[in-house]
């Protein structure tokens, strides 16, 4: 029984086994950062559609809760930015009439917080996980190629207004590219900035990926580790492997990896460990994928990264 848009679970460092929802169906985006993991956006956009109609993700929720699998966060995110989908807050009531009691996420690269009709729906979610990388406008220009009309500036201001009006958690996300935006001005203003928003947690990051550019390369670990301190960033945790528990069919399992590694690079561990598969069964399935000539295979911090290839 395959899925369009539904995805993994997933392995998420911030939120444990999270169920994707691709709410664009292709990387439709706001940015077109230089260290995205899913590839060049396409369609570089603010003019938001129902890409996907709700109902065709919310069929497949019901579908995929049929199979009696768990997951411990639904999250809307996939090759996008998903609140371009001007239906993305009737998919949030719609996930929780189907799955009552399972908190939803939100991955947003922040970009079109100024709307007041988007920060009313993202209000609607548990947690919303925003992106911030940099506050230097010449910064923003290389490392996040954004879309005519948005600045730095905009997206804070933005951000600012949308922690005004929610009661959830906000999880602000901070990813650095060697380069590109680790520089001392942007540490100041993130560090003034952080305090002002507040948020209930900080991440800063570092390519773990390839990238959209090559030349997009993650920081040293002295770097990481000096801007964590100084924005009070959580430590993230060691990966933890989890025991198989989905029972699924050769080719089915092989559908599933290959809907998931179209909308993230993930190692085999990654793989097992989200969607509850034996690796050895995932790498029968990664196998089956490379004699096909779908498979691209690049190595990155942690061992070696699969994703679909996207120049066939």
């Amino acid at each position: 029984m395959g899925f369009k848009y539904i995805f993994g679970p997933v392995l998420s460092g911030r939120l444990g086994l999270s169920l994707g929802l691709d709410l664009l169906g292709t990387k439709i985006c706001s940015l077109d950062c230089a260290y995205c993991e899913v590839g060049p956006t396409i369609d570089l956009t603010l003019k938001r559609l129902p890409y996907v109609p709700a109902a065709a993700i919310l069929d497949e929720l019901e579908r995929w809760k049929a199979l009696g699998q768990q997951t411990e966060y639904v999250t809307l995110g996939g090759s996008g930015e998903p609140t371009l989908n001007s239906e993305f807050g009737e998919v949030i009531r719609g996930v929780r009439r189907i799955l009552p009691g399972k908190p939803v996420a939100v991955l947003t690269n922040t970009t079109l917080m100024d709307d007041p009709e988007v920060r009313r729906d993202l209000a609607l979610a548990d947690v919303v996980l925003p992106s911030m990388d940099t506050l230097v406008p010449e910064e923003f220009r290389r490392l996040n190629r954004a879309a005519r009309g948005l600045t730095p500036l905009g997206l804070a201001d933005g951000l600012l207004a949308f922690r005004r009006e929610f009661s959830g958690a906000i999880f602000l996300e901070v990813l650095l590219a060697a380069g590109y935006n680790d520089s001392e001005e942007n540490l100041h203003l993130l560090e003034d900035y952080v305090r002002r928003l507040g948020p209930d947690r900080v991440d800063v990051v570092t390519l773990s990926r390839p990238g959209t550019l090559d030349a997009a390369r993650a920081v040293d670990a002295d770097t990481l580790a000096r801007w964590r301190a100084a924005l009070g960033a959580t430590i993230p945790a060691p990966a933890h492997d989890r025991a198989a528990t989905c029972d699924l069919s050769f080719d089915d399992a092989v559908e599933r990896i290959c809907s998931s590694l179209a909308r993230r690079p993930q190692t085999v561990l990654q793989l097992a460990g989200g969607m509850g598969l034996s690796p050895e069964l995932v790498n029968r399935a990664l196998a089956r994928l490379d004699e096909q000539g779908l498979l691209r295979t690049r190595s990155g911090p942690g061992g070696e990264y699969h994703s679909l290839r996207t120049d066939r």
